[in-house]
């Protein structure tokens, strides 16, 4: 398995699948091809039904400017290896110069075709089975298995994931307005916490943290500055989940931090051996994923 810092990616939303790895594509194309005149992006499959909504156009037409850029279409024509497939070319004096295809596997991973996805693999046990057998072991919490395989390092990146996830939850409970898009939703998530205060005990907790989930799935869909967990369409639960434990139990940050370890280490394994794309397994992978993760934690 690879790292947990690739179950919680930092970036923009809507969507880790359509809008994170098609930009993160496109940068990774532009760098390899700096003397191109225009690019064509296509665009396949689940990537190209439903890219309109979740701004896949937007995002690489930003990552790829000023370059001009033609983006085509082809929501019924599926590459064999993932639902989520986009081809770039370059083109310079009207002559090719290059040619690359990406798949977008979920959680904002990109994979080029006929690469390995064993590559950047740093955990040796990859299912749940054997992990609990090394606790067992060692009589150690999962949190000390991961500190173990990257090192006390990485919890200054998950300071920098728990800063990010409490920064939209605070921006979510404030924004209003209307969500953009075509359905003209409009905001939920201040009106819910702003009723949760004239509540009291067992309603209090679960108005809380459903006004914390709903405003980081706000931000996301906004296009706000969000972290993956494990995909930007079930970025909420998690936070929402930690942010309650924080101020209800009045957690260090060393506790938030370790559970939020866990909560990556069990993303990790559902993405290795299932999948937390829901292009390939429904929306349901996701939020179930997040559900688990959040448990976990």
């Amino acid at each position: 398995m690879e790292s947990i810092k690739k179950i919680y990616k930092i970036g923009n939303g809507p969507s880790s699948s359509h809008t994170m790895g098609p930009k993160s594509a496109a940068e990774i194309f532009k760098k390899e091809n700096p003397s191109a005149e225009k690019f064509i992006v296509t665009l396949y499959g689940a990537l190209a039904a439903t890219g309109k909504g979740h701004l896949t156009d937007k995002a690489i037409l930003d990552a790829l400017n000023p370059i001009e850029v033609e983006i085509i279409w082809k929501p019924e024509e599926f590459l064999q290896a993932h639902p989520n497939a986009l081809k770039f070319e370059s083109v310079k004096q009207n002559q090719k110069l290059g040619e690359k295809i990406f798949y977008s596997v979920g959680g904002g991973k990109i994979v080029y075709e006929n690469s390995s996805e064993n590559e950047n693999r740093i955990y040796d046990l990859t299912t749940l089975d054997e992990i609990l057998k090394w606790t067992k072991k060692n009589g150690s919490f999962f949190w000390e298995y991961v500190e173990e395989v990257e090192g006390k390092e990485i919890y200054d990146y998950l300071a920098e994931v728990w800063q990010t996830m409490q920064n939209a939850i605070s921006r979510g409970v404030e924004n209003e307005g209307t969500l953009p898009g075509g359905l003209k939703l409009q905001r939920k998530a201040s009106a819910y916490f702003v009723k949760s205060k004239s509540l009291t005990g067992n309603l209090k907790e679960k108005a809380l943290t459903f006004a914390y989930a709903l405003a980081v799935s706000e931000e996301n869909a906004a296009g706000g500055k969000i972290v993956t967990a494990p995909t930007c369409g079930s970025c909420g639960v998690l936070p929402a989940v930690l942010k309650r434990l924080h101020e209800s139990l009045q957690l260090s940050e060393q506790k938030i931090l370790r559970a939020l370890a866990t909560a990556g280490l069990i993303g990790n394994i559902v993405k290795e051996n299932a999948s937390i794309s829901g292009a390939k397994v429904g929306c349901q992978g996701e939020i179930g994923t997040a559900c688990a993760m959040a448990s976990a934690a």
